[in-house]
């Protein structure tokens, strides 16, 4: 007889765990909830030879318990079961977290029976078991089931089964709580992203006022709204991202994709499969179907950087889908449809490209269509220091520093130098310089060697160290002059050197300090306009 028992018991407990790798199972395939409840009640009651099961939710809202699953039940019945707080035998246990069971039901006046399910059945042949459902501490519904009364049933092996069943379902539900947070704290930074990009890269946020930038602003105004496919021609580091940026954020496509691929980044032999996506199987490594940049930018626009690099055994394919808005998927034999906008930027002469034979001659007059030449940093001398306040306040965010002022040295260096980096370049510089910086001032010490040279700023050569210190000394007591108002006494203080000697010094360097006596917070002439007057003169 116990042999018997415990033989019972292991097939019993062989059978839980069965189904509760099922239920587990069950749980993990879809991130939508609802599709799964049902298989899982379903296995439960199989099982447990339940006659029906219900899994029901509180609406913190609103304080009120539904059913948001159920086996056995009919959509009217089901419709029926609601509850508030401490309401029946449901509500109680969803309000103090504590498990139920109701041999009868009609030995239990709390029994209310809602859904009317029980109505043509006798009651003294039912029990009810109701479990709460718990994300930690905190109770979000409950699971019941009915069954046939008996004196052989286990009751607290039932609830034992349930109380597991429902922590595995209450996971499921923390995941994908968490899941659709993730989700919509996506979703709304997206939504600022967007936003902010519309504000940050429309033409009249691209920083530049000078005359060659401000003869490219009409153009991208005109283009914005047309489906036209743009060319977009510049040095490297000029900002044609910024240019096509603004197209499609100032177009009807601005709530679409913006998709950005460069073609320069990636081996040959994957820049197709990137571009038009893959079939499972294609190719080795394909073990999943893939989308392409142009299928993820349906709506939308693409934005094909660098395609003077892009190799000539996908200019034919790229043509087609320039001429059709068509392609087929590497391994595919269906033609995907497409409406793209394309945007293509590149910083080679792609004319003589096609004299190479590099560069497809169709190609390059399907992409040719409405080109924009963004003019190089030393064509807009003007911008310069527009670009520098704003990478110095850009930078001061982000490293934590309180830079306030460029000195005219270091003004004098940005000013002259021939940027062949051009705006990138720019920025690199700036942010060196703000970080290298201890005193809130910009000196032409903290630029890149590279600006201070004679070949690289168009200046004379440097010299001798001697010339070098003179040169920083200079500078220093400018400053000093400065930041005084032209006091010499105070200038010489600030540098801890005697009166005598600052006015050797300035002397020797020929400085007027009467220049700077007009040279305080509350002139109306900030250092602002005297840096811009700089740059106009020498534009």
């Amino acid at each position: 007889m116990e042999l018997l028992k415990e033989k019972n018991k292991t097939n019993r407990e062989l059978n839980e765990l069965s189904l509760l790798f099922e239920i587990s199972r069950a749980l993990s395939e879809s991130l939508d909830l609802r599709s799964v409840l049902k298989p899982v009640l379903r296995m439960t009651a199989e099982h447990m030879e339940m006659l029906r099961g219900t899994l029901t939710i509180l609406n913190r809202k609103t304080g009120e318990i539904f059913i948001e699953e159920a086996y056995g039940l009919l959509p009217e019945e089901q419709a029926k079961g609601k509850y508030r707080l401490g309401e029946g035998i449901t509500g109680k246990v969803v309000e103090t977290g504590q498990p139920a069971i109701i041999p009868q039901i009609s030995d239990e006046p709390l029994f209310l029976d809602r859904t009317g399910s029980r109505k043509r059945l006798n009651k003294k042949d039912i029990s009810f078991i109701c479990v709460p459902i718990k994300i930690g501490s905190e109770v979000i519904g409950a699971l019941s089931v009915d069954r046939l009364f008996s004196d052989k049933v286990s009751f607290e092996e039932d609830v034992r089964l349930l109380t597991i069943i429902a922590s595995n379902i209450s996971q499921a539900v923390k995941l994908r709580q968490l899941a659709q947070e993730e989700v919509k704290k996506l979703a709304e930074e997206n939504l600022r992203l967007h936003e902010e990009l519309k504000d940050k890269f429309k033409p009249a946020n691209i920083i530049g006022n000078s005359k060659a930038m401000r003869n490219i602003y009409p153009l991208i105004e005109k283009v914005g709204n047309t489906n036209t496919t743009v060319l977009i021609l510049g040095e490297s580091g000029v900002g044609k991202e910024k240019v096509a940026q603004a197209i499609h954020y100032g177009s009807c496509r601005a709530d679409k994709p913006f998709i950005k691929f460069n073609c320069a980044a990636l081996p040959e032999n994957l820049i197709e499969s990137e571009l038009f996506g893959h079939e499972k199987g294609a190719f080795t490594g394909a073990s999943s179907t893939r989308k392409g940049r142009f299928e993820l930018a349906d709506g939308g626009t693409i934005f094909l950087d660098e395609i003077g690099e892009i190799p000539t055994s996908i200019q034919t394919k790229l043509l087609r889908v320039l001429q059709e808005k068509e392609f087929e998927k590497i391994g595919g034999n269906d033609s995907i449809k497409v409406n793209v906008r394309i945007i293509a930027a590149t910083n080679r002469n792609l004319e003589i490209a096609i004299k190479e034979r590099i560069f497809r001659e169709d190609l390059y007059y399907r992409l040719n269509v409405f080109p924009i030449v963004v003019p190089p940093l030393r064509e807009r001398k003007t911008d310069i220091l527009l670009l520098a306040d704003h990478f110095i306040e850009k930078y001061n965010r982000e490293h934590g520093k309180s830079i306030k002022r460029i000195s005219t040295t270091a003004i004098d260096l940005l000013i002259c130098y021939n940027w062949p980096g051009n705006v990138r370049e720019l920025e690199n510089c700036m942010e060196r310089a703000v970080i290298l910086s201890a005193d809130s001032v910009i000196h032409g010490f903290h630029l890149p060697p590279s600006l201070q040279t004679g070949n690289s700023s168009g200046t004379e050569k440097s010299g001798s160290l001697e010339q070098m210190l003179s040169y920083y000394e200079q500078e220093m007591i400018a400053e000093a002059l400065k930041s005084t108002s032209g006091n010499i006494v105070q200038a010489a203080s600030q540098l801890g050197i005697t009166e005598r000697i600052m006015g050797l010094r300035i002397h020797k360097y020929n400085i007027d300090p009467q220049w700077f006596k007009n040279w305080n917070k509350s002139s109306q002439k900030t250092e602002h306009d005297a840096r811009l007057a700089i740059s106009s003169e020498i534009t």
